[in-house]
């Protein structure tokens, strides 16, 4: 499996936009081939942080979902809105919770 997570910093005047636009972008890619999990959520500790929390099938299905061009388009827009530019960690992962949980 493939954990990704990421972030971007929320400016005042495109908010409401930003979070709209992750929500989108969520739900879309929820509907691609191999797309296990997509979430976006608004961090509890800074309210101006917009966090995504993705698990895919494979690399391959990442690389699949990056091809895309409404991704694309959604990475630039948010660059742009963005002070800051968004932020993406992609890891290989395991699911231990049977091993770990019984």
């Amino acid at each position: 499996m493939i954990l990704i997570t990421g972030h971007v910093i929320l400016t005042p005047e495109h908010r409401e936009r930003m979070i709209a636009l992750g929500a989108e972008h969520s739900a879309r890619s929820r509907g691609e081939a191999g797309c296990l999990a997509h979430h976006c959520h608004v961090d509890v500790e800074n309210p101006d942080r917009l966090v995504f929390v993705e698990e895919w099938e494979s690399a391959d299905a990442v690389r699949a979902h990056f091809a895309v061009p409404a991704s694309g388009a959604f990475v630039a827009e948010m660059r742009r809105l963005s002070p800051e530019p968004p932020v993406i960690r992609i890891y290989a992962a395991e699911d231990i919770t049977a091993k770990l949980m019984g």
